[in-house]
């Protein structure tokens, strides 16, 4: 069977913090279920929080007291990989039968990753993804993933990956990701721009795949009772904007905008073969004797450790 519903859940990190947004997803089970979705994608750094308009005491040179705090209750409120929130949503996959992609602000030692993980209803999280490069300032909160977590991984709905909000603008990230299969591109992110969504209707007409971009919704700094610099008090943080695109760049579903909600589409994973007849960006379109990428998928860890042997002897 080559169709089936896919479907982007919009909606925000609460300002509680991790507990309530994960009660503001589980919410969403019913809708979920009824859907039938095989795939739901929800939005980037959705567990743990986009802290958008903040500055974390940074200034060129140094650091404020109050930004090591706030950087402090940011750590605490990020996710580990075996916490109960990643069983909750495990629980969340196996009732309804959907395979989640979500952002999470995932917490290795004192550092923090934007990571999209991958849950399965039988197997749970299989696979995770961390930001090759976070954005502008994000820089300063956020560690750098290696070329280890870009996976693509069999779902009900078809050959799935990620790429997590301003990644999808990286051309030979997104070349990798084309020639490891990818036939539904999942789009983690907080973008809420019309550009955005020029750039999903472009990468599902470039790759010939399918495109879930999922985007929080944000309230106005007014309606959270702060302020943010040089953002209009009434405006949105984030408006959304999910949307579901086909293979020829054809928008199935969405944006949706202002609200959260399901955006669902029913997809035919048949359609990539049609598309790709007069264009296949790494097949007969590609020239292999004029242009090479090479992908090192190397982890690379702060420290490696390697066998140590006396000079004149062989390693243990």
């Amino acid at each position: 069977m080559t169709k089936t519903t896919v479907a982007a859940l919009q909606i925000g990190s609460r300002p509680e913090g991790k507990a309530a947004t994960l009660d503001a997803i589980l919410s969403f089970e019913q809708q979920i279920a009824d859907s039938q979705a095989a795939l739901v994608v929800m939005p980037e750094a959705l567990l743990g929080g986009y802290p958008k308009g903040s500055d974390f005491g940074t200034r060129l040179g140094y650091r404020m007291p109050e930004g090591r705090e706030a950087f402090a209750a940011y750590h605490a409120n990020a996710v580990d990989l075996d916490a109960p929130e990643i069983e909750a949503l495990a629980g969340l996959s196996r009732r309804t039968g959907a395979t989640l992609v979500l952002g999470v602000i995932e917490r290795a030692g004192a550092t923090l990753y934007c990571t999209a993980l991958f849950i399965d209803p039988e197997r749970g999280l299989i696979a995770k993804h961390r930001k090759l490069m976070p954005t502008g300032t994000e820089r300063l909160i956020w560690g750098q993933g290696d070329g280890s977590t870009m996976p693509v991984v069999e779902s009900r709905a078809g050959r799935i990956g990620a790429a997590i909000c301003w990644e999808n603008h990286m051309p030979l990230f997104r070349t990798a990701m084309y020639a490891k299969g990818i036939e539904i591109w999942c789009a983690p992110t907080v973008d809420e721009r019309d550009v955005w969504r020029a750039s999903m209707r472009h990468i599902a007409h470039e790759g010939r795949c399918f495109v879930i971009s999922a985007c929080q919704v944000q309230p106005s700094p007014a309606e959270l009772g702060r302020e943010v610099e040089g953002w209009p008090a009434d405006r949105p943080l984030i408006r959304g904007g999910s949307m579901i695109v086909g293979p020829l760049g054809d928008v199935l579903a969405g944006p949706l905008e202002h609200e959260t909600g399901l955006v669902t589409a029913e997809i035919d994973t048949a359609e990539i073969v049609r598309a790709r007849y007069d264009f296949d960006a790494v097949g007969h379109y590609s020239r292999p004797d004029v242009f090479r990428l090479q992908v090192d998928e190397t982890p690379r860890p702060g420290v490696a450790f390697a066998p140590f042997s006396l000079p004149g002897t062989a390693p243990a």
